[in-house]
């Protein structure tokens, strides 16, 4: 009795059996048989396998009399089969010489009822390498060692999350098994998920599974035999439909028949895994014409509701595939009709079983399309325009609402952050990698090669045409200056459809205007001189292009003098032209580019220098445009102003957090700043995330206008240590266009307005904590923002300065304001706005930002936005503990302030002290400005911390006391009953290197060597 028995299935395979049965003969391990069943074939199979039978004597030939299928060709193989253990060979694939011998060994050594083995794919007819890669990546996975029920659920059950193939063909297993299991199986003919029905009963009753794919001896043919692509009927796939159902009800049945009943996951696992792959075969290989007469045939089947299920996976993934991607399909792409479709399958029953998993499928689907398909329309509606003005950008930027105007995203490598509504000049025949040296000619180029219009124009996404037909005033440069891109603006220049149209019908060319260059750019007065006082730009390279001009073209020599030397130009590369114009320009542009490109050694040129084909192209739009006006082509031509905005960035709007499993956890809280208060709001926030919940979720908005992108980055690493933290920022230039901010106290900047625009930038809380950047938190900010606020729009701490003012015996002049200028009722209800809960959805009911800001814009307020909020919120705030603000002792105002505040005011406030759950550093006096003011050892400890500590310690160089650190050379340059020794010492201890980096600053604040 051999060792192993190779059975092999073989129908036609006279192209690849002699190959198949010389793998086998070549076996250096001897001790096995080979089963060849050749089901009926009606080619040469026979006299192939009767002619390697004679060779080799352990083959041995079983002929059916009729054709019956693979699982019953397998079914008389195991039946025929006498060694210890067995293996599948399909007649088209074939084995490694050590492969027998390799499992021979594993399983000596270890023995199993199923040894799983790797393999080895070779593609074939047309299947792609990367195909055979994923193909093969996925059958040679790791799996686990299993035993008993394991062995089917690792398998077959979806909750064990394993991707485990059913492929017999790549198992060893014990032949007492094959038998037993061959036995319990139908003897009816199935095709097509024969494999998972007969791995289903073979792995269901093992006792145990090995995996050894480290051996991959078995040499598979990726696109042989039933695996190919090639296009399939809608009645072949009916076809499909029936022989997959008919493996499925087999496989029911033996677990019905053996009372199976551990089984059932694995065996719905089987049915969805099944129809996946059946409904793969509709969305790859039925035409597109065929595909809901296909579809009609699988739902009589199994059903409309499993159907529209997985057509609705088509839908969700070649939609997210799109959205991945930031492009969108074009108009004939299969997703749409993989849509419709699914939406065809209108009647379905809600009790069926199938029914919740197609709900959660559609609801999928129709998700990604609704945010896939205003791109797409917006795609369409710009493909349709006979007018097509591309608007080229590198960057996120605010569009006119115009169907005319077309963003064309631009660069290589534009695919990390890829506009969904935008055209891309990296696609279709393109010169998408030259944009570092072609600029904005990489949209023309894209344009000219791959879109259709009968004008083509072209804008950048800060400069557009002034379509309207008002003058507008110019700058020095010949532009109009604005700052948004918004509806203002659109309806102010023209920038809509309408406008558009009606400005150029009728002309054959459209440019910016044409400028005498002796009354703009400082009175240059001629091309030449404009390129030459270019500093980056170099002379040799417009002689260069004119000298090529020239050899190419010698009809424009004139015109090339006439324009370089005169004095009229115009300029940024906007012009718009009829089709043929375009299209003549730019056969007559490009070559030129090329040219020079190739005949320019631009190696070492810097950034802006290797732009000077761009720059080029603008001489040479002009050149041509005067050849053809000299020539007298007859073209109508249009000069349009150019407006330059200034700020074309779209406006950042903020969405509720994702993925927090529990929103009530959430704490959102914002800060204000500007670029130069980094360090001191990083020292802020790191302080009220070292003393918060770890069990809650904050959610921190910095309110900004200038702070650069690395110190936001820096930021971002700095606090990624905090797990339940997520920071962001926002630019609020645009909320405060328009309102005049100014403060009437030199130590508030206008940061602290920003307040006022929180409810509006997170109108998805309906409560907010607003932080100053000036305190250290010690307390958990998390009790803070859990302060009940009921119907009150705040809540915050008196304020004990501005109490104690109302107390001083100064002509009432703080009292007489208050009542007065104020109009409070209670003066003594005054609050500090440092530290603030905030009920956001109280405060959107009551005013609107645009109310708050105009409020704050009185310019007899003191405070104002303090004392804005206390005007408008007085008798709705909810007071808190005096520990929550505890406003440090500035230059002595405990005595001189302070005490003067009502005596139970005041006691709370000193109490406080003892146990400040926030410290604010209110008024003149920093820590960063005195390190030895009050409560400065709090600050520096978390300070210190901070990727800014070393920027802090520059503020306090810069600070008067630094004068100060060195009273005479080789001695400490602080005493040791100094104060500052207190702060000093610790932050820069002697004879460190950031103590000798202090005395050196020190030494030149006070214009010392």
């Amino acid at each position: 009795m051999p060792k192993i028995s190779i059975i092999v299935a073989a129908y036609n395979v006279e192209a690849y059996l002699a190959d198949c049965l010389a793998s086998i003969s070549a076996q250096t391990f001897p001790d096995f048989e080979a089963i060849v069943v050749d089901d009926a074939s009606t080619d040469a199979t026979a006299q192939i396998l009767e002619a390697a039978a004679d060779k080799d004597p352990r083959i041995v030939a079983v002929t059916h009399e009729s054709n019956q299928g693979l699982h019953l060709v397998r079914k008389t193989g195991v039946e025929h089969a006498s060694g210890d253990y067995a293996f599948f060979l399909d007649g088209d694939d074939a084995i490694a010489p050590d492969f027998c011998k390799e499992l021979a060994s594993e399983i000596a050594g270890h023995p199993a009822d199923i040894l799983h083995f790797g393999l080895d794919v070779v593609g074939s007819n047309g299947i792609l390498e990367s195909e055979c890669q994923a193909f093969e990546a996925f059958n040679n996975a790791p799996t686990d060692d299993a035993a008993g029920e394991d062995i089917l659920r690792n398998i077959f059950d979806p909750e064990r999350g394993q991707q485990v193939d059913w492929r017999v063909t790549q198992r060893l297993m014990r032949t007492e098994l094959l038998k037993s299991a061959f036995g319990a199986m139908t003897g009816e003919r199935l095709e097509r998920a024969e494999d998972g029905y007969e791995c289903f009963v073979i792995s269901a009753l093992a006792s145990s599974y090995r995996s050894f794919k480290q051996c991959r001896g078995y040499i598979y043919h990726y696109g042989r035999g039933v695996t190919g692509t090639n296009e399939i009927s809608s009645d072949t796939y009916a076809r499909f439909c029936a022989q997959f159902k008919a493996c499925l009800d087999a496989a029911g049945d033996f677990t019905q028949q053996h009372g199976l009943a551990w089984t059932r996951e694995s065996l719905l696992g089987f049915e969805h895994k099944a129809i996946e792959l059946l409904a793969n075969d509709w969305n790859v290989r039925v035409p597109d014409a065929e595909k809901p007469a296909a579809a009609k045939a699988m739902a009589e089947v199994f059903g409309p509701e499993i159907t529209a299920r997985e057509i609705y996976r088509f839908v969700r993934d070649r939609a997210y595939e799109f959205l991945e991607q930031k492009n969108v399909p074009n108009e004939g792409d299969r997703l749409f009709t993989a849509l419709a479709v699914a939406r065809s399958f209108t009647d379905l029953d809600p009790q069926s079983s199938a029914f919740p998993r197609y709900l959660w499928m559609k609801d999928k689907a129709e998700n990604h399309m609704t945010q896939l398909q205003p791109a797409y329309n917006r795609i369409e509606a710009h493909r349709s325009q006979s007018t097509r003005i591309f608007v080229t950008s590198h960057k996120r930027a605010d569009m006119p609402a115009s169907d005319i105007l077309q963003m064309v995203q631009v660069g290589p490598g534009n695919t990390t952050d890829r506009f969904l509504d935008a055209f891309h000049d990296d696609t279709g025949d393109n010169i998408s990698a030259k944009n570092p040296m072609y600029c904005e000619l990489t949209t023309q180029y894209w344009a000219w090669k791959n879109a259709k219009a009968d004008y083509y124009g072209f804008c950048h996404y800060r400069r557009y045409f002034d379509f309207s037909d008002v003058e507008h005033e110019e700058n020095p440069y010949g532009e109009i200056m604005d700052d948004y891109i918004d509806a203002e603006a659109t309806a102010k220049y023209g920038l809509d459809d309408d406008a558009i149209a009606k400005s150029i019908a009728g002309y054959d060319v459209v440019t910016t205007g044409i400028k005498d260059l002796r009354g703009i750019i400082n009175g240059l007065g001629t091309p030449k001189a404009v390129w030459a006082a270019a500093p980056y730009l170099l002379n040799r390279d417009l002689r260069h292009v004119y000298d090529i001009l020239c050899a190419m073209h010698p009809d424009y020599a004139k015109d090339a003098n006439d324009f370089l030397d005169g004095h009229y130009s115009c300029f940024c590369n906007m012009f718009i032209m009829k089709k043929d114009i375009f299209f003549d320009y730019c056969a007559w542009l490009f070559p030129i580019l090329e040219e020079f490109e190739r005949t320019t050694d631009m190696s070492r040129y810097s950034k802006e220098a290797l732009r000077t084909p761009g720059h080029l192209s603008e001489r040479l739009l002009n050149i041509y445009l005067m050849h053809h006006k000299r020539i007298g082509s007859g073209w109508k031509t249009k000069e349009l102003q150019c407006v330059h905005f200034t700020n074309p960035e779209p406006e950042h709007v903020l969405e509720p957090l994702q993925g927090v499993k529990d929103p009530s956890t959430i704490i959102p809280v914002v800060f204000a700043a500007d670029n130069n208060y980094v360090p001191m709001l990083t020292t802020t926030i790191y302080s009220a995330m070292k003393n918060a919940d770890p069990k809650r979720r904050y959610d921190v908005t910095v309110l900004q206008k200038d702070i650069d992108g690395q110190n936001q980055q820096t930021m971002r690493e700095f606090f990624s240590r905090f797990s339940n933290m997520n920071l962001r920022f926002v630019n609020v230039d645009r909320k405060i266009a328009g309102y005049d901010l100014s403060t009437n106290n030199q130590h508030i900047s206008n940061e602290t307005y920003y307040r006022f625009l929180i409810q509006e930038i997170l109108p998805f809380y309906s409560k907010v904590l607003y932080l100053d950047s000036d305190i250290i938190v010690t307390g958990d900010i998390a009790a803070l923002y859990d302060t009940e606020l009921g119907d009150n729009l705040l809540a915050a701490c008196r304020d004990i300065d501005y109490l104690g003012n109302l107390n001083i015996k100064i002509d009432n002049k703080r009292i007489a304001y208050s009542k007065d200028i104020l109009g409070m009722r209670n003066p003594y209800d005054y609050f500090q706005a440092g530290v603030l809960v905030l009920n956001t959805a109280a405060m959107r009911s009551h005013y609107s930002i645009g109310q708050w800001l105009e409020y704050a814009s009185n310019p007899d307020f003191i405070y104002n936005d303090q004392d804005v909020l206390n005007v408008h919120c007085e008798g709705k705030v909810t007071f808190l503990d005096w520990n929550w603000d505890v406003i440090h002792d500035c230059d002595g105002r405990v005595a001189k302030v302070f005490s003067f505040a009502p005596n139970d005011i005041y006691d709370a406030y000193m109490r406080s002290r003892q146990d400040p759950k926030i410290i604010h550093y209110a008024g003149y006096i920093k820590p960063w400005v005195d390190p030895g003011c009050d409560f400065a050892s709090v600050y520096w400890d978390y300070a210190r911390r901070t990727p800014f500590y070393e920027r802090l310690i520059g503020r306090v160089a810069e600070a008067t006391a630094v004068m100060h650190l060195e009273a005479k050379k080789h001695q400490p340059a602080l005493g040791d009953g100094n104060p500052l020794r207190k702060v000093i010492d610790p932050i820069a201890p002697l004879g460190s290197k950031r103590r000798e980096a202090l005395k050196a600053a020190g030494r030149l604040v006070r214009g010392r060597k």
